[in-house]
């Protein structure tokens, strides 16, 4: 027979869960606190998360004799569909602000890393503008592929801006790089802008093009460097990790080796990419490569291609939604390069260390998974 207190603690998770979807669809500015608070509440009463959901998670640090210069956080592919139809992954999107807004001190700006929208509809972009409106710190927006391909990123521009832009902060050179262009596919097919936007979003259609900056891209880039000292670091934020990691998957861009090009001759380079929703981690010469997690669903790693320096994260539980989910951290070094911090919600916290980079592999080694991908 059940016992009577697991039988109460079921019904109590019933019934706040029941309140949160209904407080979630009626959710704006003001109520923002009070649901997050209440999706904390129906994790405890479910059991379903472990304690460290909703609070700072303190990270290892790799080399404490070495200080950063400043810490950024970040936040990417929440993949927004209107709030009455996924209320799963309108809680996962608070719970990253939740988690940001704990940080103390403070980061001196969050980074969005794209695909805010799961089909780049108004009230998807809309409703994560409003979301992340609630951050305390400085937020830095990128495009993804999810943002765009609807209307060829006019609702996303008319919110956030340009999809290319830079900033200097501290000493750094920051580069916000759109990754994700595409050939045209959609004139000649006569292809409605939700049947193009649903064929970007699959990745695998053959029809499509793979990512790339492209040409428009690669020369803003070009001018944006000309007014960069060579000792000056450089990191850069792109949605499409800038370089070629598995094609099938669109996991890829397709002129990477041109971009990386125009980045070899500077002392220290950093890109912090999201859409692979994975630890995932590469060197190329001069240039550390780092992805991000996402809030909304961990993919599983690629077949073929991975990066060698990649430490895989364990394999997402099934039965966990959270699993192999999260947002995280970066530790700005001095010389540019960074400590990448994986805020993983129903895990203990992965840094990526500069020092393993920097070693090849050899030092500052992150933890092996315990059950890696398929």
């Amino acid at each position: 027979m059940w016992p009577l207190k697991w039988k109460k603690r079921e019904e109590q998770y019933r019934r706040e869960r029941a309140e949160f979807f209904q407080a979630v669809k009626q959710l704006d500015r003001r109520e923002f606190l009070k649901v997050a608070s209440m999706a904390a509440a129906v994790a405890t009463a479910k059991t379903a998360m472990p304690p460290h959901s909703f609070q700072l998670v303190d990270v290892v640090r790799a080399n404490p004799q070495e200080k950063p210069l400043f810490r950024f956080a970040y936040i990417s592919d929440t993949h927004l569909y209107e709030r009455t139809l996924n209320e799963r992954f309108v809680k996962a999107a608070m719970r990253a602000v939740q988690d940001v807004n704990a940080l103390d001190p403070q980061p001196d700006f969050v980074l969005f890393g794209g695909d805010l929208a799961q089909l780049g509809q108004p009230k998807e972009l809309e409703l994560g503008k409003q979301i992340l409106s609630e951050l305390k710190a400085p937020v830095k927006m990128m495009v993804g592929e999810h943002d765009w391909f609807l209307d060829m990123g006019e609702k996303w521009q008319e919110l956030f801006g340009p999809p290319n832009y830079s900033f200097d902060h501290k000493g750094v050179h920051f580069i916000v790089l759109m990754s994700v262009n595409e050939k045209d596919f959609w004139t000649e097919r006569k292809m409605t802008p939700m049947e193009r936007m649903l064929t970007v979003a699959g990745l695998d259609n053959p029809i499509q093009s793979r990512f790339e900056v492209g040409e428009a891209g690669r020369e803003w880039l070009k001018q944006d460097l000309a007014k960069v000292p060579k000792t000056t670091p450089i990191v850069i934020f792109s949605h499409s990790p800038l370089y070629k990691y598995y094609r099938p998957w669109n996991f890829w861009t397709e002129d990477a080796e041109l971009v990386q090009a125009m980045l070899f001759p500077y002392r220290s380079v950093t890109v912090i990419h999201g859409h692979t929703h994975q630890m995932l981690t590469n060197r190329i010469r001069n240039i550390h490569f780092h992805g991000m997690l996402s809030t909304a669903w961990p993919w599983p790693y690629a077949p073929e291609g991975l990066p060698k320096l990649t430490v895989q994260m364990d394999r997402a539980d099934p039965f966990d939604e959270a699993d192999g989910t999260g947002d995280g951290t970066v530790d700005v070094l001095p010389g540019g390069y960074v400590n990448k911090h994986y805020n993983l919600w129903s895990r203990n916290p992965i840094t990526v260390a500069k020092a393993y980079l920097e070693s090849w592999g050899k030092e500052a080694v992150p933890p092996a998974p315990v059950f890696p991908s398929y």
